[in-house]
């Protein structure tokens, strides 16, 4: 991933059609960057927005949200929107915990819900 601003969308299931609506209502900011994406997410998102730049990776159980992880420790990433699901069980808890914290280590902007995501992509 050379050149130019990443994001990184992730959205756990209960809460893609909620990031898909996010992509969709901020398209017009989205589009001024390259996207990297979970798998599932990532798929839900160019449904919506065909014309954004989208790199899907593996989905977040099988290996995605890791994927992500590592991007963050190269300094790939420059923001990560990642909608938590709270109420649900996460079989693959342990990576996302992994994901976050990578995110705080390394310094990186990041949004864990709808509020926080829609005043962070303003600020882009």
């Amino acid at each position: 991933m050379a050149g130019g601003k990443c994001v990184a969308l992730i959205a756990h299931d209960e809460k893609k059609d909620a990031m898909a609506d996010f992509a969709r209502r901020n398209q017009h900011i989205l589009a001024k960057f390259r996207i990297v994406a979970t798998g599932t997410t990532g798929g839900r998102v160019l449904a919506v927005c065909p014309d954004l730049d989208v790199t899907r990776l593996k989905s977040g159980p099988l290996g995605g949200d890791q994927q992500i992880g590592a991007l963050i420790a190269t300094g790939e990433i420059d923001v990560l929107i990642f909608y938590v699901d709270p109420l649900t069980p996460m079989p693959h808890d342990v990576d996302v915990k992994a994901l976050m914290r990578l995110a705080i280590v390394y310094d990186i902007p990041m949004a864990l819900n709808e509020a926080t995501a829609e005043r962070l992509i303003t600020t882009l």
